[in-house]
């Protein structure tokens, strides 16, 4: 880790309370929702992270709770390093405050993990569909959201070719 980016994470954990976690050389740090708004503030304006990289959500269902996360990678271009935000989100009435006001391009990236996940932005400005129909009723990406199978319209049997010789049609 950069000497830059360990002096961002310690400020920031100790501003914060935040927990820091460590995996494969990419640190994150683990932020309450009512913090969110004010640590993307802290990071944009006073350690220079001017870009909101991404933003998606993780469903840990059936885990009992936080049942989501919502992921958000963050992207110093003066110093070029990544710093990564996970939000734990309850199941039962999914909310977070949206940070549209400190990135804007978080708007996007808000309304697909509403659309998908069902997720909420508490002060998005525009908060509906933007991938799925209007009309459309669930979220997709959510682990216990009913899949809709289609039959296999084709079968293929081992058993009955020899791999060692060139297939050929009959």
């Amino acid at each position: 880790m950069s000497k830059f980016l360990l002096s961002v994470v310690q400020t920031m954990i100790e501003r914060f309370e935040l927990e820091e976690r460590t995996f494969r050389d990419e640190t994150t740090l683990m932020v309450s929702p009512e913090n969110i708004v004010e640590v993307c503030r802290t990071l944009h304006d006073e350690f220079d992270f001017n870009m909101l990289a991404s933003q998606t959500a993780v469903d840990y269902w059936p885990q009992e709770e936080p049942r989501f996360n919502v992921v958000y990678q963050m992207h110093s271009l003066p110093q070029n390093v990544y710093l990564c935000l996970r939000v734990p989100v309850p199941g039962k009435n999914p909310t977070v405050p949206s940070i549209v006001e400190v990135f804007p391009n978080a708007n996007w990236h808000e309304r697909e993990i509403w659309d998908m996940f069902g997720i909420r932005f508490d002060g998005h400005p525009d908060m509906r569909r933007i991938l799925m129909p209007y009309e459309w009723e669930g979220h997709p990406l959510r682990k216990d959201y009913p899949l809709g199978y289609e039959e296999v319209q084709f079968t293929f049997n081992f058993d009955e070719i020899d791999l060692r010789k060139p297939y050929v049609k009959e």
